[in-house]
């Protein structure tokens, strides 16, 4: 793909942003392209190390923030008909409890995800403070030495479950991140309204 392809493809993907902020980002890439094939690279190879136009306008509408979007977006291009009008005043006891409703229930997922998340670090914590308690009962445990035994090994096997679970907690918070962000993303790209690259 040469330079030109990879713009025209570029403010196709972004045509739901400003039209400001479009051009900002079509000249900052062509820049880049140009500095690109004067350290020597062709202009396939130059374009071809950017990126994909699909990965470049995913991190830019990552980057983007959401109220930029949304206010191009409701922005007035024509004025609406006194029936238009008519139709969202009388609509309104029907689509404000349904956006309503909808807002609540994403927000309670978003709750219970991350719900979820903080229990599991909480149960990591409590099992850490078991491995501790169980190492100083063992060590306090004067004169009884089946019991100084009993809770060394109640302390070790709190240790093993702290790092066993320590990685599970780990990979759930990142994925929880992932699925946040990428909900999030799929949000935004519904303001933005963006065309196939």
């Amino acid at each position: 793909m040469n330079k030109r392809e990879f713009l025209a493809r570029l403010r196709r993907g972004l045509s739901g942003i400003p039209r400001d902020d479009i051009e900002e980002r079509l000249i900052f890439y062509s820049e880049m392209i140009d500095d690109r094939m004067e350290e020597g690279l062709s202009e396939t190879e130059a374009v071809a190390s950017i990126g994909t136009v699909d990965e470049v306008v995913s991190q830019i509408l990552a980057d983007t923030p959401l109220t930029r979007p949304v206010n191009e977006k409701t922005r007035p291009g024509r004025h609406m008909r006194a029936w238009e009008i008519v139709l969202l005043v009388l609509g309104f006891p029907v689509w404000l409890p349904l956006l309503i409703a909808a807002f609540a229930v994403i927000l309670a997922v978003f709750i219970v995800i991350w719900s979820a998340v903080i229990s599991l670090w909480a149960v990591e914590a409590s099992l850490c403070a078991g491995a501790l308690g169980g190492a100083i009962s063992a060590l306090t445990a004067q004169g009884n030495g089946n019991r100084g035994i009993v809770m060394l090994s109640v302390g070790l096997c709190c240790a093993g479950l702290t790092i066993f679970l320590f990685f599970g907690c780990k990979a759930v918070t990142k994925g929880s991140f992932k699925l946040t962000k990428g909900a999030a993303l799929r949000f935004k790209s519904l303001f933005v309204g963006r065309e196939a690259a």
